[in-house]
């Protein structure tokens, strides 16, 4: 099947006006990151001019669209993927204005605080965002009410004890980062830095992640396997949006803790 088939979808209508070719050539991860986009940024509110980081951007698609289609201002940033060729890719998209490539680690990023209005991440935050403290890190970039919308692959609900079987030949142990919608939840809520507007799933997402695999990866037969026998009882793409909490002071993040060596006994004086 031509894989323009699976890249046209009525749900997704900003998305399926880019070229079939343009979309492959910027593959960088497991789902559609244009479908992942348009549905995320439904339950935000993006207005012209806002500066956005979109975090964990692969090859930069998702940059290219939130700028063409919202008109805000986009820091591309990805720690995997060459900042070089996503400039170009940017280039010849003809966003260089409004698309700032960077290399960065999630966890080292070079941005002054509360220098953004909004934070999305697109099929990566699981890699880094599990993490406790790391809405307290996160959070202190953006503006106070500043918004963060993350999504991606995940699970319809979480499960306890061993992966279900039609899945086991997919599974790996790092796919323990994927969670639910109201994992997600009561993740970022319980640290009240961020208050959750919007928690769910995709409606019969597995069928969008079913005709990706099937446009980019059809000779992956075990991911398409265990997809179409889960059939969206386990696996789906979920969405997380959420609002900077003003009234929550965000701790400073500790880069070093000064200290002065002084000079002491190392053993107690033997008993005569």
């Amino acid at each position: 099947m031509n894989p323009d088939e699976h890249l046209v979808s009525e749900r997704f209508p900003r998305s399926s006006a880019y070229h079939p070719d343009w979309v492959l050539a910027a593959v960088s991860g497991g789902a559609n990151s244009l479908w992942l986009t348009e549905w995320l940024t439904e339950a935000m509110d993006l207005r012209p001019g806002m500066r956005v980081l979109d975090l964990g951007c692969g090859r930069g698609a998702s940059s290219i669209f939130l700028h063409r289609e919202l008109g805000v201002q986009v820091w591309a940033t990805d720690l995997w993927f060459d900042a070089s060729e996503r400039l170009a890719r940017i280039r010849d998209a003809g966003v260089e204005d409004g698309v700032f490539p960077l290399h960065s680690d999630a966890r080292q990023l070079p941005f002054a605080a509360q220098f953004f209005d909004a934070i999305v991440s697109i099929d990566s935050f699981v890699y880094y965002g599990t993490d406790d403290l790391y809405a307290n890190y996160l959070a202190r970039f953006l503006q106070p009410g500043g918004q963060i919308g993350i999504a991606g692959s995940g699970l319809i609900a979480e499960f306890d004890g061993p992966v279900p079987e039609h899945l086991a030949a997919w599974w790996e142990p790092s796919m323990a980062c994927l969670h639910s919608a109201d994992w997600w939840r009561r993740h970022w809520q319980r640290t009240g830095i961020v208050e959750v507007d919007v928690a769910d799933t995709m409606a019969d997402g597995w069928r969008a992640w079913l005709a990706w695999q099937h446009a980019v990866a059809p000779g992956n037969v075990t991911e398409i396997a265990a997809l179409e026998a889960d059939a969206g009882r386990t696996l789906g793409y979920v969405r997380v949006v959420a609002h900077r909490n003003d009234a929550v002071g965000l701790a400073p993040p500790i880069t070093s803790i000064p200290t002065e060596y002084t000079s002491a006994p190392l053993l107690r004086q033997e008993p005569v």
